[in-house]
């Protein structure tokens, strides 16, 4: 089916930026927009094929410039779908999901592209490719690989249709957590129950209560991950222990949304995949695409961490449980108990009340003091707001960003405040991504899901809220910064298990004394944070690591369990396969609950990060070791952001990403860095 021209998506958007055409849009335009844009690229892919001639510019150049259309709808729809989906996106999804993984293996399993591909690529030594050409061509030749493209024809058929089956199952799973984790949100009857929340959470839970048309009820939000930043606050044992056990038992409670089907019969498919490539696993088939190369090298760093980390936890929970007797209490630790004891513990040990730092911590003020701040410190660039710019939702706000030099960047979308439409946790993503082949410039989005206060009250940040808005912003400079020719590499398109590492860095600037003093201030009386309380912060810096590292490590042991099962494998119990597998690596601590639940883990069942949770440590690794570097050359410098700027940031993916990293440190990573962070040395 062509495209019909009124369609918004039918050519690339007029607006600055090439912005899409939000006020244009509409649900009715996503479906044509894929059908026409995937009919377009199949042409533009035979036109190809047919060429007699086999060139780099008219395979590899050419195969990069198609699909412009389907790019744009996919772009914009997935951003829509994440961050305000509704029954019709949801619906949309479901019929489209399949009909892009056919469509993709289409393409990437075609034998006649394979073999210009394959040609080109063993050819490239002789063909006299500039450095950026050669590197395009050997990830095209790498994709089509890992795709399938080099099997035998019986082969390919098979994996096309498990492809679209696990196509389904991701979005079905996506569907039924974020259904599900809007139904576990707790409903409180009573306001004394609330105790330990500030006036102003109390309020935005009153709001979120109304929101449902809960008269006289308060409501705490789900998130996306074990447990809620309100156990930090709350005295009433009794509601801290139904807002754990409610989030525990996410897509784990055999009705409607329960996922357990789901994700073992998405193992069992990764499973046989793994074996049409010749691999034991979907692991190893995984890893073999990144940095790690394989599951030995990653369980290898992890089992280097994982007894110190659980001791380390223990070790805590002991000093919590001393509080908790010495508070007159009579019980034992629970999960539901860490969070408000560790606090105590905190306050007491290292004279950090995490509370009584939430005013200090305002979002306004730490966006433009702190985050924007820091980046043009360091960077030399600009930041001002759009408000003129429509977007695709009424809080997701436009920032022009402009060079030292005054010229154009790019745009920032943020969007901060949770809802109803948006899946929990906290993303990156593009709307146009930077390239030259095409002139874009980058529009990038971040979204996290901060509760909204009542109007005209501050939105006041917790520690984890104030990381994740440094985080993910580290995200965005990944895409803002790239400059480079070709799409494919383009910002944040590189090793999964690299992307972390550019975000990760961007945390340091925090507490960076230059940085803290401009924007942590109190947002009634204008105190500056104190520097004893600065102090306090950075010695504690270690406190509660044990707890964290456990709880992640738990995680990225448990997607590799899940997906280092042999073909055939049937998962008897989800529940009792999660307990084995965190019991064998010796993580088992019961106070200490694993980060992500195998039916609410939509990282690896919905996320793209399927046996590759490990990322985030393995990124970290890099991380702390590049903290180290900037601290030993001067820390916010415009030299400093310029190198990492010039020999990272701006690189994409044009580069093999380890080798970017030695151009940048002058050596490769090494591990102390990180022991050091979380006091595991």
């Amino acid at each position: 089916m062509s495209l019909d021209p009124s369609n918004p998506f039918a050519a690339v958007s007029t607006l600055e930026y090439e912005m899409p055409p939000f006020a244009l849009i509409k649900d009715e335009h996503y479906l044509p927009g894929f059908y026409g844009g995937m009919e377009e690229q199949i042409a533009e892919v035979e036109a190809i094929i047919a060429q007699p001639e086999i060139t780099f510019e008219n395979t590899i150049v050419a195969l990069e410039k198609s699909g412009r259309t389907v790019t744009r709808v996919a772009l914009v729809f997935y951003n829509k779908s994440s961050s305000d989906t509704s029954d019709a996106l949801d619906a949309i999804e479901a019929e489209i999901a399949p009909r892009i993984a056919a469509h993709q293996d289409a393409i990437k399993l075609n034998p006649k592209l394979w073999s210009r591909i394959e040609k080109l690529y063993n050819e490239r030594n002789s063909l006299g490719l500039k450095e950026e050409d050669s590197r395009l061509l050997e990830l095209y030749y790498k994709d089509f690989h890992f795709a399938g493209a080099h099997l035998t024809p019986e082969q390919r058929e098979e994996l096309k249709g498990l492809n679209e089956e696990l196509s389904k199952l991701e979005a079905e799973f996506s569907r039924k957590v974020l259904a599900d984790t809007n139904d576990s949100a707790i409903i409180v009857d009573r306001v004394e129950e609330l105790d330990g929340l500030s006036s102003n959470e109390i309020a935005a839970a009153k709001l979120a209560a109304e929101s449902r048309r809960l008269a006289d009820k308060w409501l705490i939000s789900a998130v996306n991950f074990s447990g809620n930043p309100a156990l930090a606050s709350l005295t009433h044992r009794p509601l801290r222990e139904r807002i754990m056990k409610a989030s525990l038992a996410r897509a784990n409670r055999d009705n409607e949304n329960d996922t357990k089907s789901v994700l073992t019969a998405m193992t069992k498919l990764r499973a046989r995949r793994a074996t049409l490539f010749g691999v034991k696993s979907h692991a190893e088939y995984i890893t073999s695409n990144g940095t790690a190369k394989s599951p030995e090298n990653v369980h290898a760093m992890l089992r280097k961490i994982a007894i110190s980390a659980v001791a380390n936890a223990k070790s805590e929970g002991a000093l919590l449980q001393e509080a908790i007797n010495a508070s007159g209490e009579n019980f034992a630790l629970e999960s539901w108990d860490w969070d408000l004891y560790s606090e105590q513990v905190r306050a007491l040990k290292y004279n950090v009340d995490t509370a009584a730092l939430k005013p200090y911590f305002e979002l306004e003020k730490t966006l433009w003091d702190g985050v924007f701040y820091a980046a043009t410190k360091l960077y030399g660039i600009t930041f001002k707001e759009r408000p003129d710019i429509v977007t695709y939702h009424p809080e997701a706000r436009a920032f022009e960003v402009n060079n030292e030099d005054g010229s154009k960047l790019g745009l920032f979308i943020g969007d901060f405040y949770t809802r109803d439409s948006k899946r929990g946790g906290a993303w990156m993503n593009n709307l146009v991504d930077q390239n030259f082949l095409f002139g874009q410039l980058p529009v990038v989005c971040n979204n996290l899901n901060i509760v909204k206060p009542p109007a005209g009250e501050p939105t006041l940040l917790t520690f984890d809220f104030l990381t994740t808005l440094f985080h993910e912003f580290g995200h965005a400079l990944h895409g803002l910064f790239s400059q480079v020719k070709y799409p494919r590499t383009s910002g944040t398109s590189v090793e999964r298990d690299f992307v972390e590492f550019p975000s990760q860095v961007n945390e340091m600037w925090i507490f960076w004394p230059e940085v803290v003093e401009n924007f942590a201030v109190h947002y009634q009386t204008g105190e500056k944070l104190p520097q004893s309380a600065l102090d306090a912060i950075e010695n504690s810096s270690t406190f509660n690591q044990g707890h964290d590292t456990t709880a992640y490590l738990q995680a990225a042991i448990l997607d590799l369990a899940l997906h280092q099962i042999p073909q055939g494998y049937e998962i008897p119990d989800v529940v009792e396969f999660e307990r084995n597998a965190i019991e064998e690596y010796g993580l088992t601590y019961a106070p200490v609950p694993t980060r992500y639940r195998s039916t609410y883990f939509s990282h690896i069942f919905a996320g793209g990060y399927s046996a590759g949770y490990y990322g985030y440590i393995w990124s970290e690794i890099l991380d702390a070791d590049t903290v180290d570097w900037f601290k030993e050359n001067g820390g916010l410098t415009r030299a400093n952001g310029d190198h990492f700027r010039n020999q990272l940031l701006s690189r994409g993916g044009s580069l093999d990403s380890m080798q970017m990293y030695k151009n940048f440190r002058g050596r490769e990573a090494t591990i102390e860095p990180l022991l050091k962070r979380r006091g595991l040395n």
